[in-house]
């Protein structure tokens, strides 16, 4: 099968769609076991608007869980998508996961559908800043905060304690002054902009072929654009670990470790043809 799908990226650039899969090497959980059964519990768009209780434990935990988050690095299954791209053999990449590796390993046109961690935006004045200037400011207001843990979770952030959350001071808008300040990605319950599912649904509409790698297609966000590549009856290849919702739409399946088959596909894609032998008559 993985001489096939090889031949497959050989004919044409494929558009990726990666889910969280694919940064579990990296050391950063999935929200989902391989059942696809919900591991733990994220944060709801509904709470953390109407909730200032929320917003604080939110930043609490996110406070604590950044350092290890942002020092995740890349892995094999990061750079084998950066070899395939720079070998022609797949383009744009449409991401679900807001950790921002597949770039730092390299790869260019990215669109990120859920958003990044890197970026924060006020829910009141919509001004926006980048994660690390908050964690500064963050450090400033907290002094004297610090909880020990080894924990890293999906939207990097950890558990914590009440009371380590109510002694928390939670960051505030330095433009507005409200208490409103949200990581700049779609939280559950929360709708992906328009502007960008339609780029994602224009670049389904002119792709070849979709790869979709580390995702257990769950949630529609990323279903939809695998019902509308099977709709134009294009290839459409999943690589991941365990059962998909998209398992009856694909043309080729394997199911396994990223770690193992998206490099083994980069090496095949990229090895030089073999040299034809002439027979003598």
């Amino acid at each position: 099968m993985i001489e096939e799908i090889a031949t497959l990226l050989r004919r044409a650039p494929a558009l990726v769609l990666s889910g969280a899969g694919i940064s579990t090497d990296s050391g950063i959980p999935d929200y989902r076991g391989p059942d696809g059964t919900r591991r733990v519990r994220p944060m709801e768009y509904g709470e953390f608007v109407r909730d200032p209780a929320a917003r604080q434990r939110y930043w609490a935990r996110a406070y604590v869980g950044w350092k290890r988050f942002h020092q995740a690095a890349p892995n094999s299954g990061h750079r084998a998508v950066t070899a395939l791209q720079q070998a022609g053999a797949v383009g744009h990449v449409i991401t679900q996961n807001v950790d921002g590796l597949h770039q730092r390993a390299g790869t260019d046109h990215v669109t990120e559908l859920h958003g990044t961690l890197t970026r924060v935006v006020c829910l009141t004045c919509g001004d926006r800043t980048d994660r690390a200037t908050l964690d500064d400011r963050m450090a400033a207001a907290n002094p004297d905060y610090a909880v020990e843990t080894d924990e890293i979770r999906p939207d990097g952030d950890v558990a914590l304690e009440a009371l380590d959350v109510e002694r928390f001071t939670a960051p505030t808008c330095l433009s507005c002054g409200a208490d409103t300040l949200k990581p700049d990605v779609v939280f559950f319950g929360e709708s992906v902009p328009r502007d960008r599912v339609a780029h994602c649904f224009a670049l389904t509409d002119d792709a070849p072929a979709l790869l979709v790698i580390g995702s257990s297609l769950q949630v529609m966000s990323g279903l939809r654009f695998v019902k509308r590549a099977a709709a134009r009856q294009i290839p459409v290849v999943v690589i991941t670990r365990g059962p998909t919702r998209g398992d009856d739409l694909v043309t080729h399946r394997i199911d396994g470790e990223l770690a193992m088959h998206l490099p083994r596909l980069a090496d095949l894609v990229t090895a030089p043809p073999r040299p034809t032998r002439l027979h003598q008559v």
